[in-house]
């Protein structure tokens, strides 16, 4: 996960963990505000309820008392507002209109009475008795003149617990009707709840999920009403929650409101500054991995924030230490590639160079001649000379053949090459028959003068065969042995060449036979040069290399160079690699195999826009089996095409799989050129591991380009390491894998 989306998690994290808090603490004192308003109110109401009613509650039937109770409700703050009863008082109107609705005026009450399970009944003494007594009391003879009214009783029930809320009763009552004394039977239905209004609790646009995730506990508030010094009764408001409700769901809407609008401003600003912030990083990055590939630029415009700013100037520091070591490391692979390909007694190039001067022959198509020149006298005069003498004698002879690329124009270009000891081999590029005739006639006059130089009897013998695009080098040189030997029998100093009439090969007879092979598959692919890793003990086998072969009509094994070269010829190698491509991946997938596989393609291939995507599509289509596949290109052919190679690298590493440069020489691709392909692996040519454990200037030219693939992340293969001292060099020197 990158830097700046952690940094929006960290922020939005603490936002939410800030704005959860801050909106829990505010909607719950909101709430608990709210409750106490409501609370707070509606015991206010209440109380002034109660004043009001205080006058009108000597008759709690008066219908203003309801009148008054459905005012305070109509507001709509309250769910309800009850007015209940809590002294019981029945008066002897009640009694009698409950037994008879018209009853007669002389029924006077005289004793009223319950059962027990009911209760008890009380006569309660009225203001007036109350008021005589006290005067009386004062003053008992005095005569005040009040003329005495018959006055009505009143009963006070006081009911039991299961009758507290009041209920259906049975009275007995005692009437007396002038003389008579009559008993009856009556119930009344004693109710608690005097008046009752309540209001439906609405919500309107409080959603339902808000409601039901906060509850208010808002309490229900009452006052006593008194009826002089007696509790008559009880007023009860309970608060409306909708309106609570309301009020707390608009403050946290506007809360929530509020705070997306901060956050996205927030964000906005964070945003914002993260990349101005980060932007340093990226170039850091970027310079991390551009030193990964291998180019070692530096940070020009420093960042301002200090632990940034020195983390750029390590950066700098290291690509520029980086950069030097391999500076010094190419100096050093530059002075030992020109010593291990020169001779050093004659500066003459090596068979090394020579054989990777014939693979731009072969590439290129030119015409020219190989000679074969050998000192064949320097035995027998080794035996009577000094060592001097005998070096004097072949740099001599080396110059010899050195010096006849200035004798004639009819050639463009000859180069000579020590072999070892007394033999030597010299290309003659663009040079035809008659050419290289002069250029042997020049040789033999040479030699003339040099045998008299050194009173020898003879010199050296030159053998010469034709250039051939479509055979091998093996084949050349042994063609140029068989002339030398033949030059041998006609006399002293003397040469023999092969003209094109000795091609043995019929150039219809083999387009006929490339053309059936290609189309019809007739070939087989082996899995050779089995490469061991080098840095485990158990050997683990890391590459195999698919070989092709093919058999000409009469069975027998056609040289896979010539092969290819027919094949370039007449434009078949397209569709040789295509071949070889589809067997290597059906091998891959019917087997199972762990290892990779290198598989060898040719110039033309690289370069063909229509094959690279048929390949693309093909390793798509087989993604599973895509990183082990190493195409393999060698080192002459990426010079010859750099554009190309590189183009086809990107590509290649697009789908996982990978890039293996074969055939390694420095010549050919400068080691500091290495960064640009991004290479997986490198596999050297085997002249810089052959017989290495003798010779210090290999190991040190291979421990330097080692140590340069390392800095390049770029595993070093070698192949056929056949000497078992040899085998253990290598390994010391901590390459990463070899075939034997």
């Amino acid at each position: 996960m990158s830097l700046s989306k952690q940094l929006y998690l960290i922020i939005i994290f603490i936002f939410f963990i800030i704005f959860t808090g801050n909106f829990i603490i505010s909607v719950k004192n909101t709430k608990e505000y709210l409750e106490l308003e409501s609370q707070t109110k509606a015991q206010d109401t209440a109380t002034s309820l109660g004043m009001s009613l205080r006058p009108l509650i000597k008759d709690k039937n008066d219908p203003e008392i309801e009148t008054i109770i459905k005012a305070i409700s109509n507001r709509g703050f309250y769910k309800e507002i009850r007015l209940e009863d809590s002294d019981f008082v029945i008066t002897d109107e009640r009694l009698l209109n409950a037994i008879k609705k018209d009853y007669p005026k002389n029924w006077k009450i005289k004793k009223v009475s319950v059962l027990p399970r009911y209760g008890k009944i009380e006569k309660v003494e009225l203001d007036s008795d109350i008021n005589n007594k006290l005067m009386r009391l004062e003053n008992e003879d005095l005569d005040l003149g009040f003329v005495e009214e018959t006055s009505k009783n009143k009963y006070r029930f006081i009911p039991k617990e299961a009758f507290l809320n009041g209920g259906k009763i049975d009275f007995k009552i005692q009437i007396q009707q002038n003389a008579k004394v009559l008993f009856k039977k009556v119930t009344l239905d004693i109710g608690k709840v005097l008046v009752r209004e309540k209001r439906d609790v609405k919500f309107d646009y409080v959603p339902s999920w808000f409601v039901n995730m906060i509850s208010f506990n808002l309490e229900e508030k009452s006052s006593e009403i008194s009826d002089g010094w007696k509790k008559s009764a009880i007023i009860y408001v309970s608060p409306n929650p909708g309106e609570a409700y309301a009020k707390l769901y608009e403050q946290a809407k506007s809360s929530i409101t509020y705070a997306v609008i901060a956050f996205l401003i927030s964000m906005l600003i964070l945003f914002i500054f993260v990349q101005y912030l980060l932007k340093p990083l990226k170039t850091i990055e970027s310079l991390a991995k551009s030193i990964a590939k291998g180019k070692f630029e530096t940070i020009d415009k420093l960042p301002w924030t200090t632990e940034i700013k020195h983390v750029s100037i390590a950066m700098n520091d290291m690509s520029l230490k980086i950069k030097s070591i391999i500076s010094k490391l190419n100096k050093n692979l530059e002075t030992l590639s020109k010593k291990l390909s020169k001779d050093e007694l004659t500066g003459l190039p090596l068979k090394t160079t020579f054989e990777t001067d014939m693979k731009e022959m072969f590439i290129q198509k030119r015409e020219g001649y190989i000679l074969k020149v050998k000192i064949n006298s320097l035995a027998s005069y080794a035996k009577t000379h000094t060592n001097s003498e005998i070096n004097n004698l072949i740099k001599d002879f080396a110059k010899t053949l050195k010096s006849v690329e200035s004798v004639s124009d009819k050639y463009i270009k000859s180069t000579a090459y020590r072999f070892f000891g007394s033999e030597f081999m010299v290309i003659l590029r663009d040079c035809k028959y008659e050419g290289a005739v002069e250029v042997c006639k020049v040789y033999k006059g040479k030699f003339e003068v040099l045998k008299e130089k050194y009173d020898l009897e003879e010199l050296a013998y030159i053998g010469g065969t034709p250039f051939n695009k479509y055979g091998t080098t093996p084949e050349m040189l042994e063609a140029t042995s068989e002339a030398y030997e033949k030059a041998k029998l006609i006399g002293p100093n003397e040469f023999f060449l092969r003209d094109n009439s000795d091609l043995t090969r019929d150039m219809k007879e083999w387009r006929n036979l490339v053309f059936d092979i290609v189309d019809n598959k007739t070939f087989d692919v082996d899995y050779i040069n089995d490469t061991y890793s080098l840095s485990e003990e158990n050997n683990t086998l890391l590459m195999q290399e698919a070989f092709t072969s093919a058999k000409d009509k009469d069975g027998k094994n056609i040289p896979i160079g010539t092969f290819v070269s027919i094949a370039e010829k007449y434009e078949k190698i397209v569709d040789f690699d295509k071949a070889v491509i589809q067997k290597v991946i059906h091998y891959i997938s019917l087997n199972n195999v762990k290892n990779d596989i290198m598989i060898n393609l040719s110039l033309k291939s690289l370069s063909d826009n229509n094959f690279l995507s048929w390949l693309l599509e093909l390793i798509e289509k087989n993604k599973e089996i895509s990183s082990k596949l190493v195409f393999s290109v060698t080192a002459y052919a990426v010079a010859k095409d750099v554009e190309n190679f590189h183009r086809f690298c990107k590509k290649i590493h697009d789908t996982g799989s990978k890039i293996i440069v074969k055939r390694f020489e420095s010549k050919f691709i400068p080691l500091d050129n290495l960064k640009d392909f991004n290479l997986d692996y490198i596999r050297l040519a085997r002249e810089y591991t052959t017989n290495i454990n003798l010779d210090s200037s290999k190991q040190s030219f291979v421990e330097s380009i080692q140590e340069l693939a390392t800095l390049l992340n770029v595993k070093v293969y070698c192949e056929n390491v056949q000497n078992d001292e040899d085998y253990k060099c290598i390994k010391k020197l901590k390459l990463n894998g070899a075939s034997r």
